[in-house]
């Protein structure tokens, strides 16, 4: 029989993601003006675009699906894409051009001026993640850095960065899960209480 108990595991998980969290309340302004720019763009008729390595893919994946598809409310689907899905583009640049560029090679094709790229990295040192953002500043894109207590070299270059009150891993991912999830929620909210306005309107 094991010897670990729940005070050893889940109760100190739950206790360290608690006070992870609340370090949230203190980035509130930073959420919101990433928020309004999401919101600028899919009313512009602009995207989302997100990027990330691992856990932080599956983030990109996650984040892009709730906006093209739905969070909470019925609405029109709007343009967000996760640069972490197609297999054949990922190991196609990767091959050719080397891993660090499977972002921003993706960017440089699919990027204009008035784009949102979010580039999602724990540490902050994700070569291709910084990468991205580069391409996506030179195109005229605002660019968003999710990560964590460090910043990392990421930090230096987005036009904005959150950074969740941890160094570890799974506590850092959390904190970008619900940051992720009320950037989606504002941004629907947003769309739906125009949409009603011009519905009106007609």
């Amino acid at each position: 029989m094991s010897s670990l108990t729940p005070s050893l595991v889940f109760e100190r998980a739950i206790s360290d993601h608690i006070e992870v969290i609340q370090t949230i309340l203190s980035q509130q302004e930073i959420l919101k003006r990433i928020a309004e720019e999401m919101t600028r763009a899919v009313f512009m008729g602009n995207k989302v675009l997100w990027c990330g390595n691992g856990g932080s893919a599956a983030d990109s994946q996650h984040m892009a699906a709730e906006l093209m598809g739905r969070f909470r409310r019925e609405r029109r689907g709007l343009a967000s894409i996760a640069l972490t899905t197609d297999t054949s583009i990922l190991t196609a640049i990767g091959n050719d051009y080397g891993y660090e560029r499977v972002f921003s090679r993706q960017v440089e094709a699919l990027c204009v001026k008035g784009d949102v790229v979010v580039g999602i990295s724990t540490s902050g040192n994700s070569k291709n993640v910084c990468a991205a953002l580069e391409t996506a500043q030179q195109l005229g894109a605002f660019t968003v850095a999710l990560t964590g207590a460090g910043g990392g070299a990421i930090a230096s270059i987005a036009d904005i960065t959150l950074r969740i009150g941890s160094e570890e891993t799974a506590r850092i991912q959390e904190g970008h899960i619900l940051c992720g999830h009320m950037l989606c929620d504002w941004v629907e909210l947003a769309v739906c209480e125009q949409d009603a306005v011009l519905d009106a309107a007609r």
